[in-house]
């Protein structure tokens, strides 16, 4: 009798940290659900904006490789890294502070994003205005603040 007393503690045991263990992974991690789609759909406009015109007779991707102003570069890189690498992870991983990076750097990317239009569109040192910013520029700002909102928002569920 005493045997199966002892086996029934060890199977206790085991169970208490099955259920440790679940709960700190559900610590770390979100619950994306529908989210997790309009997330990577998100991401896809990034990636579809790299491959439009952005400034200058340049694409998004050209200009991530530095073939225009460092404004424009500078939110290729963050909408980039923010937008889709870390987009990517996130979702990949679900934890639930890549979430917050996302979300931070999503609202930093966006700022970069409304001041590579205005460098577009502002007069340089010759006192002409500038060409514009083209329709990829636009796109990638429109899709980095609706998925910095969306980052926000799953960030935000955990607490």
């Amino acid at each position: 009798m005493s045997g199966a007393n002892g086996d029934d503690r060890g199977d206790l045991g085991e169970l208490a940290a099955d259920v440790d263990e679940a709960v700190n992974r559900a610590v770390k991690t979100v619950e994306l659900g529908r989210r997790g789609f309009v997330l990577s759909l998100l991401a896809f406009v990034l990636i579809v904006g790299l491959l439009l015109p952005w400034a200058g007779g340049h694409v998004g991707w050209q200009v991530l490789a530095g073939k225009d102003d460092a404004i424009p570069q500078l939110f290729a890189v963050t909408s980039t890294a923010f937008g889709i690498l870390a987009t990517a992870l996130a979702l990949a991983t679900r934890r639930w502070w890549l979430a917050w990076v996302c979300a931070v750097g999503g609202w930093f990317a966006f700022v970069d994003g409304v001041l590579a239009i205005w460098s577009q569109q502002s007069s340089g040192a010759s006192g002409a205005a500038g060409s514009g910013p083209g329709i990829g520029m636009v796109i990638a700002t429109i899709g980095m603040a609706v998925l910095a909102a969306q980052w926000m928002r799953v960030a935000w569920s955990r607490s």
